[in-house]
């Protein structure tokens, strides 16, 4: 496994959490984040990736609205809106990320994560992220 996958993953719980709103931004990095499983480069891109989702969420989720045109976002699977957030946020805000590898890694933890029928779903909506792109 990619040790960036890992970071990924590890943002995937963090957004879950923070989904929750239990916990402060704060104590969800200290807590999931900072556990001891990431480091180096790979924590620095791990809390990257977590404050850059969660600073552009609802522009992210705006555009996770446009795209998913027969859902509403409060419908999405939590673990399925999360994994798009961070697609989506690594895309339009992370360029050193080529596009294909932010959708092969969010296609790869929803079959790995949530339900056979949650990665064709992300996989049609990082396909028209794909389209919408190279337009």
């Amino acid at each position: 496994m990619s040790t960036r996958r890992r970071g990924r993953e590890c943002v995937l719980k963090a957004l879950y959490a923070y989904e929750q709103g239990e916990q402060s931004r704060e104590q969800i990095i200290a807590a999931i984040l900072e556990d001891g499983s990431l480091e180096g480069n790979i924590l620095s891109f791990a809390h990257n990736l977590f404050k850059t989702v969660i600073e552009n969420i609802q522009k992210i989720d705006d555009y996770i609205r446009s795209l998913a045109t027969n859902w509403k976002l409060n419908r999405i699977a939590v673990v399925d809106k999360n994994i798009l957030r961070i697609a989506i946020c690594e895309i339009q805000y992370m360029p050193d990320i080529p596009m294909k590898v932010s959708i092969n890694e969010a296609i790869e933890m929803a079959k790995k994560y949530s339900t056979y029928e949650s990665a064709s779903f992300v996989n049609g909506i990082m396909d028209r992220v794909l389209h919408d792109h190279e337009e």
